[in-house]
C-alpha cells in the first residue's frame, strides 16, 4: 500500500518504521495507525526481516501521541483504532521479532506506549517521556497505565502518571526504562548496531526468547517454565538449532536461515 503518514523501507534484515508527520511532532490520526499497523503487519509476515526499528521524523519528536487537533477538527470522521492498537503496535500481543524504538525527541502519551511496545529503547539526550493525557482529561488507554508500572518502580509510575510530568533520557536509563542514551547525531547508527547485534544470533533464538518473556510474565517461576511455548518447540526442530551447533564445533560463523 501506498504510505502518506509514515515512511516503512528495508535494508537487509532490518525494517525501518519513521512516522512522519513532524508538523504536528509526528502525533498520530486515524490514518497514521491504518498505515502503521499495516507496515508492522508486512514485517511480521516478511522472513527475509528479522528486527525492526522505529523512529519519528525530524529531530524534535518521536511521536507527541494522539493527534488532538486533528480529532478536534475533524469530528464524526474517527477511523476504528487497528486491531492491533495506537499506532499499530500497543496491543499486538503475537509479534515475536524484536522492535527497536530509536527515540529522537519526545515521546509522549501514545508516543510514549508506541516506545514501551518495543523491546530496546535507544534514546537521544534531548529525548523526553511522559503520559500527560490527565491533563487534558484523558488517560494513557493505550497501554500506558499497564505497562509503565511492569518496567520501572510502581511508586515511580505513579508519580509520572498521577501528575503527567515527564522525565528526561537520563532518568528514564538511570530507572531502566532505556537500554541506552547518545548524542541525537548518534541515535540512528546506535539503534542500527543494537539491530546488527541481535542479528548475529540465531532468529529463530531470538523469536523464542521474546516468546517465552511475554507470555510467562506474571506467572509464579515453577508454572512460567511449565509452560509449553510453541517457537521453543520450533527452536528445537530448527535448522538453526542445528547450524549453531555444528558452526560451534567447526569455530566458523553460523549461517542462520531463519528456520
Amino acid at each position: 500500500m501506498g504510505y502518506q503518514s509514515i515512511v516503512y523501507e528495508k535494508k537487509g534484515r532490518v525494517a525501518y518504521l519513521r512516522m512522519n508527520r513532524p508538523e504536528v511532532r509526528n502525533a498520530l490520526h486515524p490514518p497514521a495507525h491504518q498505515e502503521m499497523g499495516a507496515a508492522l503487519d508486512d514485517f511480521a509476515a516478511d522472513p527475509d526481516c528479522w528486527v525492526a526499528i522505529l523512529t519519528g521524523e525530524g529531530d524534535k519528536a518521536f511521536s507527541a501521541g494522539n493527534d488532538l487537533k486533528w480529532a478536534a477538527q475533524h469530528p464524526g470522521e474517527n477511523q476504528p483504532m487497528p486491531a492491533s492498537g495506537f499506532g499499530g503496535i500497543t496491543s499486538r500481543h503475537d509479534l515475536f521479532k524484536p522492535l527497536i524504538a530509536a527515540v529522537n525527541g519526545l515521546a509522549l502519551g501514545g508516543g510514549f506506549e508506541i516506545a514501551q511496545s518495543c523491546d530496546i529503547i535507544v534514546a537521544a539526550d534531548h529525548a523526553t517521556f511522559g503520559l500527560p493525557e490527565p491533563r487534558v482529561g484523558l488517560a494513557a488507554l493505550a497501554s500506558g497505565m499497564q505497562r509503565l508500572p511492569r518496567l520501572i518502580p510502581q511508586k515511580v509510575a505513579m508519580g509520572m502518571m498521577l501528575t503527567g510530568k515527564p522525565i528526561s533520557a537520563q532518568r528514564a536509563y538511570e530507572l531502566g526504562l532505556v537500554n541506552e542514551v547518545v548524542p541525537a547525531a548518534d541515535l540512528m547508527a546506535t539503534a542500527e548496531r543494537w539491530a546488527a547485534e541481535i542479528c548475529e544470533c540465531s532468529p529463530c533464538s531470538v523469536r523464542a526468547t521474546k516468546q517465552v518473556v511475554l507470555q510467562s510474565g506474571g506467572m509464579p517461576l515453577e508454572e512460567a517454565m511449565r509452560k509449553k511455548y510453541p517457537l521453543v518447540s520450533e527452536l528445537i526442530r530448527s535448522e538453526d538449532m542445528r547450524e549453531g551447533i555444528t558452526a560451534f564445533a567447526e569455530k566458523r560463523k553460523p549461517q542462520w536461515k531463519g528456520k
